[in-house]
């Protein structure tokens, strides 16, 4: 059999590589150490012959411990600083200790039902969890029952006769004797003023990630374990504030709370108090100012870039050559072993493995124009101070073209080059497909779109599928002439197919096995066209007899190009035009590809442009969430709804997502990070703090006007009091997410993102939210108050015309 590929390592320029493949429903790690016991195992007991042995070059556990260190340290520090916000806003250790429990719990509980359900964690299901979210629920509960307990016994007594009276529970009045103590009946009142508020939240928090759980393709096998794994949190969170929280709250908490501020809260205040006053005397223009704020942060939205998802880094490099298609192994080898060479030569590389042509199972439909370099990496700590991955690969593009001219070369990663694959259909990240019938007008199409693209700027590894251009050997055979020898075209062919490739002749047994032993011509007698044609057929003559006839009597032979592959999608022809994008965001780049192409290359008849890869990824993901969105947005209407049972107040809570929606647009744009999927879950996180920091608000100020106070009296009031609760929830939000939004270790890419949008829609949005908003919601109060007023009057007039 003829050899159809090669494997090399480092200056071996013949070795034989394996790769297992894990079954997806198994686990990385347990699969990893039953396969190292397994090589371990090989080597010594004696099955591979003396001097060989199984030398592992690549193991994915290495990764997954790099990314999950990266993960745990921005949990572990994002939980301190979620505890430290906490200990600053109450100024009380023992708070700051009952709110902080809820993160364990809820951790715990949702790693049990990920375990119960047969889920595992990834790199974002846990790494994205914002425990600053998580505990908002505990946040607003601890910090009433703080606040109540500051009272003083008067006030204490009247809250308590004020709930009993209202719900009907007379055992909490203050004079009831027996019973709870004093200090359960505050704390059990504190969790009831503020149980419909944090139910809601969580519940809106959960229906805010709907859109989650719709998506599909590589972003759902990335985002679905993140939603689910917030839920089982958020579950897990809701009943540990109920439960949990309380009982913590009746022990840790000290019999006598002074009714003070931490410094850092008062600052705070005497600096809100007269600029909220200032707002709503103001109101149209503090509003003013807020629209102000939107469309700046729309003007930026245009200006910030749009990829699929950002590049996980992987610490290693797979670089793949495409040779002339003519080529042969031979030929080739010598061009594979100085790639190898070249790249070694780089102290930053560990090793270099290579794989050209086809790998012996057929896996993989590659010809001898093909070559694979897998580069693993050391570690980036171990790097000249300065010197970046994308500097290596330049200098490495630039001595691969100086030394192969006329070879393409893509450079990606390991676990990245296989979902670029899947995802674009050819061995590139990103491809345009020409579709139509006729492979000559591919081709002419292929370099015209080739040309346009060469242009623009951010398109790297630009290189056409060639379909054409394989030497084909054609032998046509004349029936006519056959059919005087008295055959037909089965006959010569037959004769052909044994000359040429072989024929079976006989079966030869060794031991139990069987091999098939084949037979045809000696290489002298069929290597050259002129020995094809001499090639002799035999005939029985009209005596009976057997002669012979050259093949070139009998059939037309020639050495013609023709196809060397063909790319078939939907039973149609296409010819793919593979590109990177780098430098740039993948968005303005095909963007600008796509009018260049359309304004320069003209399309006959027949034939259309696809664009695949993580563009049309992007563009399928954009248009599922444009419907999903709407549909969660709704959703969280209806729970408000349910909640206030007015549609004003529920409209007047949802107030809040713009300007968060805003803090998150100026965050990626002054950050520098394009606009991804992963950003767009940041803003589908932003939703449910947002909204919950709304409904404590409204819900406060509902209950300042049943005592009879002015809206503009009862928002000032309502305000004021929220204030803390509100920064506390939205700076744990923020600040729980800090670690992941700066850090820039091995598995933080994907992730940043997404903490960089909620850290600046908290840290933004809040502002004008406890400034805007407020003045906000008191115009539109007053002037849907003005407007029933005026009704009631039309109306009461209206009855005494009729009297």
């Amino acid at each position: 059999m003829p050899r159809l590929g090669k494997a090399g390592r480092d200056d071996q320029d013949d070795v034989v590589t394996g790769i297992a493949v894990m079954n997806r429903t198994l686990q990385t790690n347990e699969v990893i150490a039953r396969l190292k016991s397994e090589v371990d195992k090989i080597n010594s007991d004696g099955t591979l012959p003396p001097g060989v042995r199984m030398e592992p070059y690549y193991d994915r556990s290495t990764l997954v411990n790099v990314t999950t260190h990266t993960v745990l340290h921005n949990l572990l520090f994002g939980c301190l600083l979620v505890f430290l916000i906490q200990w600053i806003f109450l100024g009380d250790l023992r708070s700051a200790i009952i709110v902080s429990a809820n993160i364990p719990v809820a951790l715990f509980f949702s790693i049990i039902v990920l375990v119960l359900l047969g889920d595992s964690a990834n790199l974002l299901s846990v790494g994205a969890v914002d425990f600053g979210i998580i505990v908002d629920s505990a946040v607003i509960l601890v910090e009433n029952v703080f606040r109540n307990m500051q009272k003083t016994k008067n006030e204490q007594h009247d809250l308590m006769d004020e709930h009993a009276r209202r719900h009907a529970e007379v055992h909490l009045a203050s004079n009831t004797k027996g019973g709870w103590a004093h200090r359960i009946r505050v704390i059990y009142v504190s969790a009831m003023q503020v149980d419909r508020a944090v139910l809601f939240s969580s519940a809106i928090t959960v229906a805010a990630f709907i859109p989650l759980f719709t998506m599909q393709g590589v972003e759902g096998q990335i985002f679905n374990p993140m939603a689910r794994t917030y839920a089982y949190a958020l579950t897990g969170a809701l009943f540990a504030t109920f439960t949990i929280t309380p009982v913590l709250a009746s022990f840790l908490l000290p019999k006598h709370v002074e009714e003070t501020e931490t410094i850092f809260v008062h600052a705070i205040r005497k600096v809100y108090s007269p600029v909220l006053k200032w707002a709503l005397d103001r109101q149209k223009t503090t509003v003013g100012i807020g629209l102000v704020f939107l469309l700046v942060a729309g003007l930026l939205l245009p200006r910030i870039g749009t990829e699929f998802l950002p590049a996980l880094e992987e610490g290693n490099l797979w670089i793949r050559a495409t040779m002339p298609a003519t080529i042969s192994l031979e030929a080739g080898m010598d061009k594979v072993n100085r790639m190898r060479e070249i790249l070694k030569k780089h102290p930053e590389v560990i090793t270099v493995v290579s794989q050209h042509g086809r790998p012996d199972d057929g896996s993989d439909a590659s010809g001898f124009y093909n070559a694979e370099l897998f580069v693993p990496l050391k570690s980036f700590d171990d790097w000249p101070k300065g010197y970046t991955k994308d500097m290596l690969v330049e200098e490495v593009q630039n001595e691969f073209a100086a030394e192969f001219p006329g070879i393409e070369f893509n450079f990606s990663q390991y676990i990245q080059d296989n979902i670029e694959e899947g995802l674009s259909g050819v061995k590139g990240a990103n491809s345009v497909k020409i579709i139509g019938p006729d492979l000559p007008t591919l081709e002419k199409l292929a370099d015209q779109v080739l040309h346009e693209m060469n242009q623009v700027k951010g398109v790297a590894d630009l290189g056409v599928f060639r379909v054409l251009g394989q030497p084909n050997f054609n032998i046509t055979v004349d029936r006519a002439k056959a059919a005087r020898y008295g055959l037909n075209s089965g006959d010569v062919n037959s004769v052909v197919q044994a000359a040429a490739g072989g024929t079976q002749a006989t079966t030869m047994l060794e031991n139990e096995r069987q091999f098939a032993l084949s037979v045809r011509l000696a290489p002298e007698y069929r290597s050259n066209l002129e020995a094809i044609r001499n090639i002799k057929v035999g005939y029985v003559t009209p005596s009976g007899s057997t002669a012979y006839v050259p093949l070139r009597e009998l059939a037309t032979i020639s050495l013609d190009t023709g196809a060397s592959y063909i790319f078939h999608e939907r039973n149609q022809r296409f010819i793919p035009v593979k590109f990177s994008v780098r430098g740039r965001d993948l968005g303005s780049t095909v963007s600008d590809a796509q009018a260049r192409i359309a304004n320069k290359v003209v399309l006959p008849n027949g034939y259309r442009i696809e664009w695949a890869g993580e563009f049309e990824e992007m563009q399928q993901a954009k248009q599922r969430l444009a419907v999903v969105l709407p549909i969660a947005i709704g959703i969280i209407l209806v729970l408000l709804y349910t909640l206030f049972n007015s549609l004003r107040d529920s409209l007047l809570t949802l107030a809040a997502i713009p300007f968060s929606i805003a803090g998150g647009i100026v965050a990626l744009y002054f950050s520098g990070l394009d606009l991804s999927i992963s950003a767009a879950i940041g803003f589908v996180s932003l939703f449910g703090v947002s909204v919950m920091n709304g409904i404590l608000i409204i819900t406060y100020f509902n209950y300042l006007i049943l005592e009879g106070k002015t809206p503009l009296e009862a928002m000032l009031n309502a305000a004021e009091q929220r204030m803390r609760p509100m920064l506390m929830t939205a700076l744990s939000a923020c600040i729980g997410l800090l670690p992941a939004a700066i850090s820039t270790g091995i598995g933080s890419q994907v992730q940043r993102p997404l903490a960089t949008v909620v850290v600046g829609g908290m840290l933004l949005g809040p502002i004008m939210l406890l400034i805007v908003a407020p003045a906000l919601q008191v115009m539109v109060i007053e002037w849907s108050n003005r407007r029933a007023e005026k009704r009631r009057r039309r109306g009461a007039c209206l009855g005494e015309d009729e009297k």
